[in-house]
């Protein structure tokens, strides 16, 4: 493949996880209106994983060794159960908008946790993250997250168990391709349904058409589209570029909020979103602008 043709996918890659994921915090929020958080979660990844591990194999794709299921089990439980089924739980008494803005840490996280691993963060990329963690300190000290010290915490652990999954999974055994997310998603959808019965969750016994509606966004482009794609810019790009989507997706977060749920933002919150919005054009300039450059050799 030509460096153009891989620029051209990592743009497509972004999209995916800016607009798409973006999106999914408000879907989130519509989901629990019906389903408990963690059996929603389950059943997003559960589904998604199914039946993109059901082509795989009709496409021709091996199945994987024992190897290769350790290393997608451990990255499934750190990714979909642990770092998105975290933040369905939150998004019980937090705004699709404010969880957004929270997971924005995940730069930061995953810059330290690609050092570990001899990654070398530039002291633009430091600054960019540094810049970004101040916004999201203003929106814990001024905004909605104010004295809700266990919902900032919890969703802090999920984009911190995010990053180090995301990390991690770039140095252990994984299935090739495609088959990669769909084993995550198979590994984080069970771990997700086992939480839910442990919990005690039951199946709803009303599901209102939004919920369902929610429930068919979250597994198609949420998970199957978005989720593969994010896969793919962990293989290609520098960690922080593939991780950048955490700071864009609370502006599209903000924006389906107000728009489809009338979600209310105050303007500590506009504020911490500009502060942020800085921080990730100081981490995506760090390196070479031409995407086809930002390919890791």
């Amino acid at each position: 493949m030509t460096d153009k043709n891989k620029a051209l996918l990592i743009v497509l890659a972004l999209f995916c996880t800016y607009f798409i994921w973006g999106s999914t915090y408000l879907a989130i929020r519509f989901g629990i209106e019906s389903f408990p958080p963690f059996l929603m979660a389950g059943l997003r990844f559960t589904v998604a994983g199914v039946i993109l591990f059901i082509v795989m194999r009709f496409l021709g794709s091996p199945n994987p060794t024992r190897k290769e299921w350790l290393g997608a089990i451990a990255i499934g439980i750190l990714l979909p159960a642990l770092g998105n089924g975290t933040v369905c739980y939150v998004q019980q008494t937090v705004s699709s908008s404010m969880a957004a803005l929270s997971i924005a840490t995940a730069p930061i996280w995953m810059a330290i946790f690609s050092s570990i691993w001899g990654h070398h963060i530039t002291r633009k990329e430091w600054l960019g993250i540094a810049i970004g963690l101040s916004g999201i300190v203003l929106l814990n000290v001024g905004g909605s997250l104010h004295g809700d010290v266990a919902s900032a915490m919890l969703l802090i652990l999920a984009a911190a168990c995010w990053s180090f999954g995301s990390v991690w999974s770039k140095h252990l055994a994984m299935p090739s391709g495609l088959m990669a997310p769909a084993t995550q998603m198979l590994a984080g959808g069970a771990t997700l349904m086992l939480v839910s019965g442990l919990q005690g969750e039951v199946w709803p016994e009303t599901i209102s058409h939004k919920s369902w509606g929610a429930m068919l966004f979250l597994v198609v482009l949420g998970s199957l589209v978005a989720y593969s794609a994010y896969q793919y810019l962990l293989k290609t790009v520098r960690p922080l570029v593939a991780t950048s989507n955490t700071f864009v997706n609370p502006v599209i977060a903000f924006t389906v909020g107000i728009w489809f749920a009338n979600e209310h933002v105050d303007t500590n919150e506009y504020i911490a979103l500009a502060i942020i919005l800085l921080g990730v054009f100081l981490v995506l300039t760090a390196g070479n602008n031409d995407p086809a450059k930002e390919i890791n050799h």
